[in-house]
Formats: structure tokens, sequence, C-alpha cells
């Protein structure tokens, strides 16, 4: 039986931009405290500690996995060390919500998912947007056939930036490029929706470093559909999606992984708006939240994975974009 009154501690594991907006996301959630932060860098630690008004700095991840008093932590690294750091956390016995891209490939993802299976451990990605009340509203729009059987996807998401050579997003040793970044977006809502796909192409232009930065995936299911998607950091989008169905259509004008509305397209009919408003009267609760307060309530019901945020479902994306990584070409240093 789960107890809502339970508090449950956080420790925040890096201290980067993420890691600062998901511990001011933890604020005002109920029984809820940040209690500890760990760092590669003591200075650093303690710097973030003390701006975000938290009890512990730890000066090593190894310390902040060993701190009996963090319930859960949270894996805020850039991906390339989300699978030690991730590792580390769980082989100590801690629960572990781990930023995307979960891993920089399927098979490291594999590893943490057994290891998390093995010791009886909450693992999940830090996919918000499976989190978010209007997604989970947009399901049961689609599960009860108001527009019919799904038959395409069309998804993108991309910012510019002038990104110097050595900028992460340009780094293949920290797992740089669009496609991680920004694809694993587009990628996971067209999974959402329609299930590990079937056929895989994919066309990119790579940095001279090696990294896509501008890159079209399409992929198709045997059942007959097909989803166009986009990533890239050459140029901004308004983050549009598109859902096509035997019946009608559903259109995000902007911000599809963090919608505050979706429109229902049917013959016939006239257009139909569902707001966030119409699903929560919660709408100061930022997309980090929804996520934080899944994984509350699984750890709260003894639960090791999430219902919402399923790990096999990771695990199929992370298969997804190995095989776009492939087909672009791109390749990580010590990863096959």
């Amino acid at each position: 039986m789960s107890d809502g009154t339970r508090i449950i501690r956080w420790g925040i594991l890096a201290t980067g931009g993420i890691a600062a907006e998901f511990t001011a996301a933890l604020r005002g959630l109920p029984n809820t405290e940040v209690v500890a932060v760990g760092s590669r860098r003591p200075e650093s630690a303690k710097a973030f500690a003390e701006r975000h008004d938290i009890l512990r700095a730890h000066g090593s991840w190894a310390e902040l996995a060993a701190d009996d008093e963090v319930d859960v932590v949270y894996v805020a690294t850039p991906h390339s060390a989300h699978r030690a750091a991730a590792g580390l956390c769980l082989e100590a016995g801690r629960a572990v919500l781990c930023e995307k891209a979960f891993t920089l490939d399927s098979r490291q993802a594999r590893e943490l998912v057994d290891l998390a299976r093995d010791r009886g451990l909450f693992l999940m990605e830090a996919m918000w947007t499976y989190c978010h009340p209007l997604i989970r509203r947009l399901r049961e729009v689609i599960a009860d056939g108001v527009i019919g059987e799904v038959r395409g996807v069309s998804a993108a998401f991309g910012i510019a930036g002038d990104f110097p050579p050595e900028h992460r997003l340009r780094d293949p040793a920290q797992g740089g490029g669009a496609l991680l970044d920004l694809g694993v977006y587009p990628v996971s809502f067209a999974q959402l929706l329609l299930g590990e796909p079937d056929a895989i192409r994919a066309w990119a232009h790579l940095t001279p470093e090696g990294v896509d930065d501008n890159t079209g995936i399409v992929l198709g299911w045997d059942g007959g559909a097909v989803a166009t998607l986009g990533c890239t950091f050459t140029a901004d989008t308004d983050a549009p999606a598109t859902i096509t169905g035997t019946r009608g259509r559903i259109e995000f004008a902007d911000g599809f992984f963090y919608p505050d509305r979706f429109v229902i397209h049917r013959r016939g009919h006239e257009p139909q708006p569902v707001l966030l408003a119409d699903v929560t009267d919660d709408l100061e609760r930022g997309t980090m939240r929804h996520e934080a307060a899944e994984v509350m309530r699984c750890l709260r019901a003894g639960e090791t994975e999430s219902p919402l945020v399923p790990l096999d479902g990771t695990l199929a994306v992370m298969r997804t974009l190995d095989a776009v990584r492939e087909r672009i070409g791109v390749v990580y240093p010590g990863v096959a």
C-alpha cells in the first residue's frame, strides 16, 4: 500500500544547468526533500549546495551513492557518464532517475536495466513527456479511437546555436550531436504511440567532429504506419507534431514534448482543442515536476518500474537510436 505522506529524500548527481532546473522543480512538491548533491569536484558540489540550500555536498559520485540518507538519485550528467553514474548508484542500493538520452547505446542501457532488476531497485528514464498530463490524455484519446487507427506521426525538434567545436554537442566523446540531445524526443513520442518500429531509415549532415547537426528519420511499421521525424541544432523549430489516423488527426502547434494544448480535427466536426487546464488544475507544475511526482509515487508504492515510463520502452528507444546512428555514420569512442 502506498504511503503518500512518506518523505522522499533526493540526491542530485552533477551540478550543471539541468541539475539546477530539476532541483528547483522539486521545491514545493509535498513530502519531498533535496538532502545531498554530489560532483567530481568538491568545490562545485559545495557551491551548488549553497545556492540551493542543500545540507550535504559530496565531493565524489561514490560519496553521494553511499549516503544512506538518500532515497533516490537524479543523474544529471552528460549522456556519456550516465552508465557509470547510474550504475554506481544502483550498486550502492539507491533508486535512480536518469536523464535522457538514457545512455550512449542500447548495450549500456540493458546493463543498467539488468542491474536494477537484479537488485530489485527502482530505475526510470527522465522522459518527462510520458508523465505530462496532456500526453496522458492524448493516449486516452487515441485509445478511445477518436481519430481511428494511427497511421502516421510527424515530429521535429530543433534549436539554433553557434556551438564551438569544443562544445559537448559537437564532442563525440560526450555523446554529442542532435540525435541523443534532441532526437530522443520525437523518437520517444512516435514509439509511445506506435511501439518499436520494424524499419528504420535516416540521413544526417555531420560536423567536422563527426556528430550529426541536422538529421531526418523515417520509421516504418509492418502494419503500415509511418513516422517522419527530425532533429537539428542548426535551426530553431517550434517543435510541432501531428498524429494522423483513419478518422482524423491531432495537431500540436508547438512544444509537443511539454504541451499546453493539442487540437483534434475530424471530418464533419469543428476543431476540438484540448487544453492542459482541461486535465489538470495545477498549471504551475512544470514538466520536471510531473516526472518527479511519478518517481515518488512509485517509491511510495514499492514499485521498481514506472508504468508511464517502462524500462522496456526505454530499451526500445535506445535500439532505434542505435540503428539511426549506424545509418548516419556517427561513432562514439568506445561504443560499438
